[in-house]
């Protein structure tokens, strides 16, 4: 069902002028040539016009001006991120009140003028977004957010986490602590809907998580917790930045104690994983009611489901934890050709029935992935620890690259990002519900609520987003994997960077090895690829 394409390439850098102030330079790219992509975009046209019925308007000069080029060896993940970028951009819209990024299409209409965006799945429309050559795109979808009407809670959102990640981005501080007040405000509202104080975390209903028809059902659940755990940390530094340190020290002291409670009730050691925590009455059905009535019994869900991995996305979870990443590959466990399953397979409620086409319980999400994918990142950027690596995140991101594709009526395969799917046959299952039943073929097109350059950038190319002055390259991507690839035109902390890997130095004729330029030079440099680490230039 999968089409491998074997393709060409070519890679990137570039110089600032006019850069900071938003407009894109008009020189970007050192290494790679932007028309030797252009392809991808002709051919993604051609099959939004087969699938949808539409006619996609161009989208590859929004692309040039905007995008780092990526080249690679693998044609499969170069080609996979010339799509996303192309759904990706079908969904900003700009308004009277700055750039909105969506999540549907076709965009719902809105009388207050959100355009239907829903704060679910924001954190990876501003990962995404923070990579544009127009800073606006970012810095207005996040301002958006506080406003009224904007719908902010109406699902789970690490907005100050979110919005910190922004600024490691550009290197400008000036968007999170303009925002802080209402970082704040975001957080006690947060506290007083939805922390429970005698147990000390944070309820949640699993739908607001965005995670309907789960196993584990409603409760203390790691999603929300760990959200609430980087957003306090996120303020902490955000306020210290801003000059506020009692501020600071008193989220930190917060953050502290949610981390604390995180690791003592929602780990389970038998099964050596981080679970939902529920009263023992409702286990693994759902409940309306917001916290526990008084005294009664909580039991942890006994069911290992992916959202257990995201603590490590927003925390530094025990060592000893790190055990419940060999469930991730386990056949019983979450692994699945296409991706992996959001509940684990020996769970007898496992994909249990519903008339729900939307269910977390087993099928594969991209959503979850991209969570699964930047937490584990994070992990293997930490300590040494003996169950998991690079060849696994590997194959991680190579599975989910194998997942975004649709068979057409005529049997043709094409790209496509759309909603649930089977992790074994890879086939959309709520489009397959709604067709099925509504003949409805339009919600889920380009379905805006997952990432993929974010981790690509952050991951498997290995760039780790900075505060301060030192750029540090932790290339996740295994050695002998790939013969080359470069990133070109990559903005970052006011300068444009490339980053090359070249096994042999023919590809793109700057040397052997791996390589950093910043706006056109070549800073650092090693003959193998691995870790690499620089100061920017002043």
């Amino acid at each position: 069902m999968k089409r491998v394409l074997q393709l060409a390439f070519v890679p990137a850098v570039f110089s600032c002028a006019a850069f900071v102030q938003g407009a894109a330079p008009s020189q970007p790219f050192s290494i790679l040539r932007a028309d030797d992509y252009r392809r991808y975009v002709v051919q993604f046209a051609a099959d939004e016009r087969e699938a949808t019925g539409q006619q996609p308007a161009d989208e590859w000069p929004w692309m040039v001006e905007n995008i780092p080029l990526f080249d690679s060896s693998n044609k499969q993940f170069e080609e996979m991120y010339y799509f996303r970028w192309y759904a990706w951009q079908k969904h900003v819209v700009s308004t009277p009140r700055g750039y909105i990024i969506t999540e549907w299409l076709p965009r719902p209409a809105d009388p207050e003028g959100f355009f239907g965006a829903l704060p679910d799945a924001a954190p990876f429309h501003l990962g995404e977004a923070r990579w544009l050559r127009d800073r606006r795109i970012a810095t207005d979808y996040a301002r958006m957010w506080a406003e009224p009407g904007a719908g902010l809670r109406k699902y789970s959102f690490p907005w100050a986490e979110s919005v910190r990640q922004v600024t490691l981005a550009t290197g400008d501080s000036k968007l999170a602590t303009d925002l802080l007040p209402d970082l704040i405000a975001n957080y006690q509202a947060w506290e007083a809907s939805n922390l429970d104080r005698s147990v000390g975390l944070f309820w949640s209903i699993d739908t607001r998580d965005g995670m309907e028809k789960s196993i584990s059902g409603d409760g203390y659940r790691p999603t929300l917790n760990s959200y609430m755990a980087g957003d306090m940390l996120a303020i902490a530094g955000l306020a210290r930045i801003a000059g506020d340190s009692t501020v600071a020290d008193d989220y930190s002291a917060r953050a502290n104690r949610l981390q604390r409670l995180i690791e003592a009730k929602l780990w389970n050691p038998k099964d050596r994983f981080y679970e939902v925590l529920s009263p023992a009455a409702d286990s693994g059905i759902r409940r309306e009611k917001k916290f526990k009535d008084p005294g009664t019994e909580l039991q942890l869900s006994g069911v290992r489901e992916l959202i257990g991995y995201i603590p490590w996305e927003f925390m530094n979870p025990a060592p000893g934890h790190d055990v419940a990443w060999k469930q991730l590959f386990d056949p019983d466990g979450f692994a699945g050709k296409y991706g992996p399953t959001t509940a684990e397979r020996r769970n007898p409620r496992f994909r249990f029935a519903s008339d729900d086409q939307c269910t977390w319980n087993g099928p594969s999400w991209p959503y979850a992935t991209t969570e699964t994918l930047l937490a584990l990142a994070n992990l293997l950027n930490g300590r040494a620890q003996p169950f998991i690596g690079s060849r696994q995140y590997y194959q991680l991101f190579a599975n989910y690259v194998l997942s975004q594709h649709l068979k057409l009526p005529g049997g043709r395969v094409i790209d496509w990002i759309d909603e649930d799917l089977d992790a074994d046959t890879d086939e959309w299952i709520a489009k397959d519900i709604l067709m099925a039943r509504h003949r409805q073929v339009g919600r889920g097109n380009y379905y805006n609520h997952s990432g993929f350059a974010d981790p690509l950038i952050t991951g498997l190319i290995g760039l780790r987003p900075r505060a301060d002055g030192r750029i540090v390259l932790h290339p996740l991507l295994p050695a002998c994997q790939w013969t080359y690839f470069a990133l070109d035109g990559l903005p970052y902390h006011g300068h444009l960077i490339a980053i090359v890997y070249d096994e042999t130095g023919k590809q793109y004729q700057h040397g052997r090895g791996f390589m950093l330029f910043v706006d056109g030079k070549k800073i650092a440099s090693r003959t193998t690829l691995g870790p690499l680490e620089a100061e920017l230039p002043r």
